[in-house]
């Protein structure tokens, strides 16, 4: 298969690789066998518990265990343990929970398609979109623009939309016809002085020179998550969404809001583009909308992505696409208890508070030698470790001092993420005052160990 030619802005924007790519860091490790979960500590085989500061994989919202989502999915396999969506079949689960992500929305939507995962969705995404430009006599409309160091999943369509190179390296992605524009992490990639609407105006201008570049009747869509989180909980500068949104609509280019991570309360509100201010025409949701208890995925299209859907199956006689699990019966009745939870138990205000308690612990550790940058935006957040903070240099590796830090947060009972050397935290929705303090000052200890080892090593090379 032919690797497509990077385009100039991409080429632009090659230093900006994430920290995942460092050949050096590769080494065999062992595994952690998790053998029970409960509250937001899960417990390994040993009987260690451990403080899960990652909600798993930034997506169980109601912590491990919750009695209401089990019972949920008990009474739905005793009731229909499975059914599919196909042949003009549907199960009361599927319409109700569809009905609700509907009622839910932060802007008008007319459908909702589900899924397995995220991956799976922003895959259908970009088939439903091709698809609605055939309809529309616009074949030539077919491209998707993302970021670079973007997750959207690794599916091959949807590592293609992927900005990460760990991800894409030695698979033949990204495919033809889909690039990506600079990554918008203004401590990272701003120029000296530039303030952060200065760097928003920079990025929108690249995109609309890519756009024009290529010629706008080439591009179907604009693709992002609200905030980006596997490429380091990136929080887009002041007047990013704004802007970039203005360059699509100026050009009648799709916005597809990301929310798998965003979504259902972990930015402080419902979803990640109300808190930032995207009116998408197409959101994808997963992780949150189960609390990951259940495997599934909904996309959200506005009519007017529907109606040109709508016309290309009717002229065909069938809309061919599905998966044998979408909309299953007991995933989707899980989702709708872990909704009806979220919504009682008032855990997006809940996320906010507590949100707003973890941003002010972290920005504490802001002068420390070894910290960069510390950014986030409500439950979920980062801290960048820097060997030199003048030059924001990383150790003699990229991702050594991250690595290291987040093993020695394992010995002292906390899960995290280093995502290169960026430490990442995303607790349970449900996660206590007293809970984010212990992350907090478990964070606290295991950065002082490495600043030790640091400082050895430093005298060691010395």
């Amino acid at each position: 298969m032919n690797q497509p030619k990077p385009s100039l802005a991409e080429k632009d924007v090659q230093h900006q690789l994430h920290p995942y790519t460092d050949a050096r860091l590769h080494q065999e490790v062992g595994p952690l066998i998790i053998e029970r979960g409960e509250g937001v500590y899960v417990f390994d085989t040993q009987g260690k518990r451990y403080l899960e500061a990652m909600s798993g994989l930034w997506s169980v919202a109601l912590g491990f265990s919750n009695e209401r989502l089990i019972k949920a999915a008990e009474q739905q396999l005793r009731t229909l343990p499975f059914y599919h969506l196909f042949s003009h079949k549907a199960h009361a689960p599927s319409i109700e929970l569809a009905e609700k992500l509907i009622e839910l929305a932060p802007v008008p939507m007319s459908k909702v398609f589900f899924t397995n995962s995220g991956s799976e969705a922003n895959d259908t995404v970009v088939k439903m979109i091709w698809y609605r430009n055939n309809a529309l006599g616009k074949p030539a409309k077919k491209k998707f623009i993302s970021r670079l160091n973007a997750y959207h999943g690794i599916t091959t369509v949807s590592a293609s939309l992927t900005g990460l190179s760990a991800n894409q390296r030695g698979f033949d992605v990204p495919l033809s016809g889909f690039l990506h524009v600079s990554c918008p992490h203004h401590y990272r990639y701003a120029k000296p002085d530039e303030t952060q609407e200065q760097f928003a105006d920079r990025l929108a201008a690249e995109l609309e020179s890519v756009i024009l570049r290529e010629g706008p009747e080439t591009i179907a869509a604009f693709y992002g998550e609200p905030l980006m989180g596997a490429g380091g909980v990136i929080v887009p500068p002041r007047t990013y969404w704004s802007k970039i949104q203005a360059v699509c609509r100026k050009y009648d280019i799709l916005v597809v809001a990301d929310e798998v991570i965003c979504g259902f309360g972990r930015t402080g509100r419902m979803f990640g583009s109300e808190t930032f201010g995207i009116r998408p025409d197409v959101m994808v949701v997963s992780k949150q909308l189960s609390s990951s208890y259940q495997p599934i995925a909904a996309i959200l299209i506005n009519d007017a992505v529907f109606q040109g859907i709508a016309d290309q199956s009717h002229a065909l006689g069938t809309l061919g696409h599905g998966f044998t699990g979408s909309g299953h019966p007991v995933a989707t009745a899980v989702a709708l208890e872990n909704i009806k939870v979220i919504h009682e138990e008032r855990l997006v205000e809940h996320a906010a508070e507590m949100g707003e308690r973890l941003q002010v612990g972290l920005s504490h550790f802001a002068d420390h030698p070894l910290v960069g940058e510390v950014r986030g935006c409500g439950l979920i957040a980062a801290v960048e470790l820097v060997a030199n903070r003048e030059t924001r240099a990383p150790m003699d590796a990229l991702g050594r001092l991250g690595r290291y830090l987040a093993g020695r947060a394992q010995e002292h009972g906390m899960i995290t993420r280093a995502m290169g050397d960026s430490i990442a935290f995303c607790p349970p929705l449900i996660a206590t005052k007293s809970e984010i303090q212990l992350m907090l000052e478990t964070f606290g200890r295991a950065l002082d160990d490495t600043e030790r080892w640091f400082d050895h090593s430093r005298m060691r090379t010395s």
